[in-house]
């Protein structure tokens, strides 16, 4: 799964290397997209920024009838389907499974023409590090140790998502605000090392894939080839508890911690503790 990521990199440095047209502010949302300050701690129900493709209709003679606008869009982080009766299902779908995305009511209709790249920089998993069981801190569950993953070579990441729109039956038709932009990530099976750390993770795309699965008019089975693509070479750390915090949002958080250190200790948060046999096979190295 993915809960938890970073998104430090700034608005225009995003319009760059995703190669977008326009900066668009989000619905709902009072600030421009450009102000939204830099998080290395993302959480759910954050305010997060997606590429999109949408056509448009053009009115230049001689151009063809349709074309495609790329923008980058505030969303926020949990879907909603638009038949939702309450924004606050959103909260338990911010991750849609790759196997089943075609499927599920929830995601089926956003698959076939609201795809999105969700930007990020890295994002977080957690591995238990200590013997489980009634005798184990936390009444049976394991204390878990934070790991950063990113790409190995600074890459952004883009995360393959989905996203929809909800309005509010509250407000009035002709409320500007009454439209809710919201969105979630794909997940698939975690192979090689990473499945060392956590049996799922975000489908995250290379370059030469995302204008497939950005194309509106793409058709589901591309849509569900692009999410068969092999990901981007991963690198990954451990990381201080620390992050547990959701208020944690400094780069402090990256800083690498040794095997079986913790760091800070976070309130309430999960401890460190020894790592196991298998996690010290892991190199902190390429994936």
């Amino acid at each position: 799964m993915c809960g938890r990521y970073a998104s430090f990199r700034q608005a225009q440095d995003l319009a760059d290397a995703f190669a977008v047209h326009g900066v668009i502010q989000g619905v709902l949302l009072g600030e421009p997209i450009t102000t939204l300050p830099p998080s290395w701690n993302v959480a759910p129900t954050d305010d997060v920024r997606i590429v999109v493709d949408r056509a448009r209709e053009s009115s230049v003679p001689g151009s063809p009838r349709k074309s495609v606008e790329r923008s980058l869009r505030l969303a926020r982080w949990g879907l909603v389907p638009s038949w939702s009766s309450d924004p606050r299902s959103g909260a338990k779908m911010i991750n849609a499974r790759s196997e089943s995305v075609a499927e599920k009511p929830a995601f089926r209709e956003a698959l076939v023409s609201r795809r999105c790249l969700v930007p990020a920089d890295g994002y977080y998993e957690w591995l238990p590090t200590g013997p489980t069981g009634p005798t184990a801190r936390g009444a049976g569950r394991a204390p878990k140790q934070p790991v950063y993953i990113h790409p190995a070579d600074g890459a952004v990441l883009a995360f393959a998502g989905l996203y929809e729109f909800w309005r509010d039956p509250t407000r009035s038709p002709d409320d500007p605000d009454r439209w809710l932009t919201t969105t979630t990530i794909v997940t698939a099976a975690a192979t090689g090392g990473l499945a060392e750390i956590h049996e799922r993770r975000p489908v995250a795309l290379r370059p030469e894939h995302w204008d497939a699965w950005l194309d509106p008019v793409a058709g589901v089975d591309v849509a569900l080839d692009v999410l068969g693509t092999a990901p981007p070479a991963m690198a990954h750390h451990r990381v201080s508890t620390a992050v547990n915090r959701v208020a944690a949002h400094g780069p402090e958080l990256l800083a690498p911690v040794a095997a079986g250190a913790s760091g800070p200790r976070s309130a309430g948060g999960a401890g460190g503790g020894t790592p196991t046999d298998a996690w010290d096979t892991v190199p902190d190295a390429l994936f």
